[in-house]
């Protein structure tokens, strides 16, 4: 019996719940006292409308589907190995040789003493000929490369080409008959969109996430790069150190971006991953792939996009009230703009149709063009709306392609450099220089033990007096000259 009473209380919370005019199938449990079992009968029950009325029926075509995407993109995304050899110091930090700026780490033959250090991250493999496309911090280092295929195989790889100012690189494996990813257009992709993280670190080959699109044009200062261009995708996907360089994949199966960047203090994620999009991807790799170097366009101007701080600070100055474009701070002279009748005080509201509503708008649409290439610009002057045709130009400001042999002196010399201003001009005695204002590790001043502070006066016999004139050199790198701060002139020669 007491079996019994509880089983009728449980036919009672059924049946006061289905009472009503929908009628519906259930399977309902039934337990039989005497046999000791349960049976499960199929009966038609009424259900309450207002009881679950604000669902809406399921169909499977207006919900993601990220599976189709998952397992045709898991199969181009690879595991970079990355082998590099960095100097180890062969005894302890002696101060006498730091006084007289003799370089340590050396042993007793007089080379320095070297060893393997290995590290890795992810590519995406977009031709079936073995083109591979990652992030240049990646592969900056690396002495030897080695990919592993979702399906087991391992290759040596060699680079093709890298871009700091997008941390986009190109290497290649020499294979044919490869699983590719197409490129989508991250143009196209909306707020809210699905998106698929893919990687392959280390310890997790081929790892899955999914997530949303949070934000489009991010910008966060992280590319050590004068010439950066960071207009990242900005998604919830989880992503972690070894997933750099992997794919960011839309429902479609379609490349949208490469996995870069996580903003975090721990350096793990927390909830924020980023990408550069493929709009970006795709020019620099064709120019890798093409040129052997990217051809950089530049407007010639400096600007601030003009937001509710510039507003405050520069609004009665420069009369402008309206949130949105960029301020023309100054013009390059014989530059794009220059030569096109841009002038200061000039604001570019849109770019061949596509507005300035971010800070990163305007260097993401140069950035996919080459030199030589014309763009038309919406440009407020006063009260007056004017159109302009500009031809864009190289960083030595002419309007043609790179070649090859190209170099980026900046890259090159590896740091971070200012204008000396006129008063160390006037106490050095010197009519214009580059100070260093940072040396960055493998590059030619660190090798030169080159220290922070040297002023750059000429490189190759040419003067240098701005970082403007750095900037347009493009050949080799065959002598530096400057002076120290104390006085102390020096020059080297690179010896290959």
């Amino acid at each position: 019996m007491k079996k019994g009473s509880i089983f009728a209380v449980a036919l009672f919370g059924v049946a006061s719940a289905v009472a009503g005019a929908a009628v519906s199938s259930y399977v309902i449990a039934n337990y039989v006292a005497s046999q000791g079992e349960v049976q499960y009968v199929e009966r038609t029950v009424e259900r309450t409308p207002a009881l679950g009325a604000h669902f809406t029926a399921y169909e499977a075509q207006s919900y993601p589907d990220l599976t189709y995407a998952a397992e045709n993109a898991v199969r181009a995304v690879v595991n970079i190995e990355v082998i590099s050899e960095v100097e180890i110091s062969s005894h302890s930090f002696n101060p006498f040789f730091e006084f007289f700026g003799l370089p340590q780490g050396y042993g007793r033959d007089g080379a320095p003493q070297k060893r393997e250090q290995r590290s890795g991250g992810s590519g995406v493999i977009i031709s079936e000929d073995g083109y591979i496309v990652t992030n240049n911090h990646v592969v900056e280092k690396a002495t030897k490369l080695r990919v592993k295929l979702n399906d087991g195989r391992s290759f040596e790889a060699k680079t093709i080409g890298r871009d700091p100012a997008t941390d986009i690189a190109l290497i290649k494996i020499e294979q044919t008959g490869l699983p590719t990813l197409a490129f989508g257009s991250s143009d196209a992709l909306r707020l809210g969109e699905w998106v698929l993280a893919i990687g392959s670190p280390f310890d997790l080959q081929s790892t899955i996430t999914a997530g949303i699109v949070s934000a489009k044009a991010r910008a966060l200062d992280v590319i050590p790069s004068e010439f950066r261009i960071e207009s990242f995708i900005q998604t919830d996907a989880a992503v972690n150190p070894g997933n750099s360089g992997g794919a960011l994949v839309n429902s479609r199966g379609e490349l949208v971006g490469i996995n870069t960047v996580i903003k975090s203090s721990t350096g793990s994620y927390v909830g924020y991953s980023f990408a550069v999009p493929e709009s970006i991807v795709r020019k620099v790799v064709d120019d890798l792939k093409e040129y052997g170097v990217v051809q950089r366009a530049l407007l010639g101007i400096t600007y601030s996009y003009i937001d509710q701080e510039f507003i405050d600070r520069m609004g009665k100055e420069t009369g402008i009230s309206e949130v949105g474009g960029v301020y023309v701070a100054s013009v390059v002279e014989n530059g794009a703009a220059s030569e096109a009748g841009l002038r200061k005080g000039d604001v570019i509201t849109s770019i061949d149709g596509v507005v300035l509503s971010s800070p990163t708008t305007l260097s993401e649409q140069i950035g996919k063009h080459r030199p030589n290439d014309k763009i038309n610009l919406s440009v407020k002057r006063g009260s007056n709306v004017k159109h302009f045709e500009v031809v864009l130009r190289n960083k030595a400001g002419k309007a043609e392609l790179l070649t090859r042999d190209s170099v980026d002196v900046v890259e090159v010399l590896g740091g971070r450099f200012v204008d000396v201003d006129s008063k160390l001009c006037k106490r050095l005695d010197i009519r214009g220089g580059v100070q260093v204002a940072t040396v960055n590790a493998g590059g030619l001043l660190s090798k030169a033990r080159v220290r922070e502070g040297f002023v750059i006066t000429h490189i190759n016999d040419r003067q240098v007096r701005t970082t403007a004139d750095l900037n347009s050199l493009t050949e080799k790198i065959r002598s530096i000259d400057g002076v120290y701060p104390d006085g102390r002139a020096a020059s080297y020669v690179v010896i290959e």
